[in-house]
C-alpha cells in the first residue's frame, strides 16, 4: 500500500522531535529515514553550508573587511560585471599578484 507524504508548507507546525525508531518516515528514494541516516544528512549538510573553504576542506577560510573610496568601489563592481568574476575573487587575485613581488 502506497502511502501519500504530508503536503509541507509555511504553516505546518513542526514538532521538535520525531521518533524514527516508531515513525515510517521515508526518503524520496523510497528508502527508510533512521536516526543513523539522519545524522549523516545533518552532518553532511553542515559541512558543506556556505563557500568551499580556501584553506582546507573542513577548515574556515579567514575573511577581512575592507572600505573602499566610492570611485574605486564602482571600477571593482565594473570589472567584475565584465569578467564574470565574484569582487572576491579579484580583489584576491590582485593582493595575491602585489604581494608576490
Amino acid at each position: 500500500m502506497s502511502r501519500t507524504p504530508p503536503r509541507v508548507t509555511l504553516d505546518t507546525p513542526l514538532g521538535k522531535f520525531v521518533d524514527l525508531d516508531l515513525e515510517d518516515v521515508r526518503l524520496p528514494s523510497g528508502a527508510r529515514l533512521t536516526n543513523e541516516l539522519a545524522d549523516e544528512i545533518v552532518g553532511s549538510a553542515l559541512r558543506t553550508a556556505g563557500r568551499p573553504s580556501l584553506t582546507a576542506p573542513g577548515k574556515r577560510s579567514p575573511s577581512v573587511t575592507i572600505r573602499l573610496p566610492e570611485s574605486l568601489n564602482d571600477k571593482l563592481s565594473a570589472e567584475a560585471a565584465r569578467t564574470g568574476k565574484r569582487r572576491s575573487d579579484i580583489i584576491r587575485e590582485a593582493l595575491a599578484s602585489r604581494l608576490a613581488g
